[in-house]
């Protein structure tokens, strides 16, 4: 994708596409079935996003991925989010 793509997206949302691309590129080997890694991902995309995740919240996004097999990806966090 052209670069151009990539301005406009991120004019539009705020989001910085250099810190989605490094958190892709981090996730690729996580292990999602530990509390620690997923709680750093949680912090992480609610860092970029820059939506707040109170403490039940995040507690409720780690109990659905770590213990009820739930996948990580960036639109069931963000919808989990925007539960709240």
């Amino acid at each position: 994708m052209d670069n151009g793509f990539f301005k406009n997206v991120e004019k539009k949302t705020g989001v910085n596409m250099k810190d989605i691309f490094d958190l892709a590129n981090s996730l690729q080997n996580a292990n999602f079935k530990d509390e620690k890694t997923v709680r750093n991902v949680i912090r992480r995309v609610s860092e970029i996003a820059n939506k707040p995740v109170n403490q039940e919240t995040e507690d409720k996004i780690v109990q659905s991925i770590v213990n009820d097999g739930k996948q990580l990806d960036f639109n069931t966090i963000s919808k989990m989010i925007n539960k709240k």
